[in-house]
C-alpha cells in the first residue's frame, strides 16, 4: 500500500511540474480560447454548448474545471473568456 501511495505521489509531482513548465506556457501562448476549449475539454467529455449555462454558472464551472483539468491561469482565462463571449 505504501508503494502505491509513493507512486501516486511521484506521478502527481510530475504532472504539476509539467503543467507549470515553460514549454507548456509556450504552447498555450499561441492558442485561442476556442482551440484550448476543444483540445482540453474533449480529453474527458464532450463539450457543452456555451449557451447551455449562463455567465454565473460558467464562473463556477471554471473554478471547478481549473482544478480538475489542471489548467493554468492563462488556459482557464482563454477558455472561459471564449465561452462567455459565445454565450
Amino acid at each position: 500500500m505504501k508503494t502505491i501511495l509513493t507512486v501516486i505521489a511521484i506521478g502527481l509531482i510530475g504532472i504539476v511540474a509539467i503543467s507549470c513548465s515553460p514549454e507548456r506556457a509556450a504552447l498555450v501562448e499561441g492558442k485561442s480560447g476556442v482551440q484550448l476549449w476543444g483540445e482540453t475539454c474533449m480529453r474527458c467529455h464532450s463539450t457543452p454548448s456555451p449557451a447551455d449555462f449562463n455567465d454565473t454558472d460558467w464562473s463556477t464551472i471554471e473554478m471547478h474545471m481549473r482544478v480538475r483539468a489542471n489548467l493554468t491561469a492563462d488556459e482557464s482565462k482563454k477558455i472561459f473568456d471564449f465561452i462567455k463571449s459565445a454565450n
